[in-house]
């Protein structure tokens, strides 16, 4: 009895977002403690360990670090290019009416806060880093919406969950448009024949996922000698996966379910065990305060709170769209905090962005700090006013 109580608790953990939000930040715990004691040299040692083979055709022979940020993580863009589809499909953004709101609100809290950065950075040698606060981790964010449960009417987790889906496609097109390297066309050229075949399987009615998950092997391996970079695959791959609007199990939806657990309790956390650990020392602390740091975190906080608030507000002053279901505006301004937090997706872009290490470690950090007073504030914000209204 009790074995079978502590399995049911096991996969209650492993099915909610909030178990991927806590392991998570369980993992960026461990690697911060990592990275500020003595096995820092070793660990970072290890991560530099190269797996893989190459020669004179095929080139796979990369670091681990490496396999998990272009590898490993082309798995969770897939996921994510999944869920964005099946959201257009059928989703809450299928329908103009439930998709306006979640888009408009996602583009205004994507421009403000790199309106912000550039603020503080444009004749800086870190401008190049604009699109490190525009990006909202859906994880981190559901899990603490989570956490507040039947406080927060449903429809808002809902709208947090859409707004994400939206803010993760504007962030892979700030990606492959402006943090790509210079292009090899005729990678480019293999990765599109083999996107075309996969096309017409979608046309023809091929069901399998097999059929293009293994032609998308090739498509990522085309894509990370192109110069483009190769996490863009998974959701090439993902936008040519067949699904059906109606509640039969689709194709997409099968690879979907497939990817959910692996990714949200292996992928993403081995992601954040690996970038961030995070050496701090006194001028990382210092950065804070510095152009690169201020943008971040006054991008990811303020820009993210204020540019989702001001354009909801404008497009239901407007009547374009109306308020998710039994929310406020006193709501729309907490879910507007839970957008600055940016980890995995700002974490990534940090990494693109630059070149000096000191800059992507002061960035890293930022991108920390930004996303903790973002969730915290959020949380908290949104838990006093649930109190509040209990009390009247």
């Amino acid at each position: 009895m009790a074995n079978r109580i502590n399995l049911t608790v096991f996969k209650k953990f492993f099915s909610s977002n909030t178990g991927g939000g806590l392991l998570l930040f369980l993992c960026v715990i461990i690697s911060l403690l990592i990275a500020n004691s003595g096995l820092a040299e070793s660990f970072n040692s290890f991560l530099q360990t190269k797996l893989g083979f190459e020669n004179d055709t095929v080139h796979l022979n990369y670091s681990i670090k490496q396999w998990i940020d272009d590898g490993l993580m082309a798995i969770f863009f897939l996921l994510v290019g999944l869920e964005i589809k099946r959201e257009l499909v059928e989703g809450e953004l299928s329908s103009p009416k439930n998709a306006i709101l979640p888009i408009l609100a996602a583009v205004g809290g994507a421009i403000v806060p790199a309106l912000i950065y550039v603020f503080f950075n444009h004749d800086q040698p870190t401008h190049h880093g604009w699109g490190i606060p525009m990006a909202t981790d859906i994880a981190f964010a559901l899990a603490i919406i989570s956490l507040l449960d039947k406080r927060v009417p449903t429809s808002l987790k809902v709208f947090l969950a859409a707004l994400a889906i939206v803010d993760d496609l504007l962030a892979i097109l700030v990606i492959a448009i402006f943090y790509s390297t210079e292009l090899h066309y005729t990678y480019l050229m293999y990765a599109g024949a083999i996107l075309a075949l996969l096309i017409a399987f979608n046309r023809f009615g091929v069901k399998s996922v097999w059929a293009y998950v293994i032609p998308g092997l090739f498509i990522w391996y085309f894509i990370h000698h192109s110069g483009i970079h190769a996490t863009i695959a998974g959701v090439l791959v993902a936008m040519t996966l067949p699904t059906t609007p109606d509640e039969k199990e689709s194709t997409l939806e099968k690879l979907e379910h497939a990817l959910a657990n692996p990714v949200n309790f292996i992928i993403i956390p081995l992601f954040a065990l690996v970038n961030t650990n995070i050496t701090i020392h006194q001028e990382m602390i210092g950065g804070l305060t510095t152009p690169l740091g201020l943008g971040i975190i006054l991008g990811l906080f303020f820009g993210k709170t204020i540019g989702i608030f001001i354009t909801t507000w404008l497009c239901v002053k407007s009547k374009i769209a109306n308020l998710p279901e039994h929310a406020n505006w006193k709501h729309m301004a907490g879910v507007g905090m839970l957008g600055g937090i940016g980890f995995t997706m700002s974490i990534f872009i940090s990494m693109l962005s630059f070149k000096d290490p000191l800059f992507i470690e002061e960035a890293k950090f930022a991108v920390l700090i930004g996303s903790l007073i973002a969730g915290s504030c959020g949380y908290f914000y949104l838990a006093a006013l649930s109190k509040n209204k209990k009390g009247a």
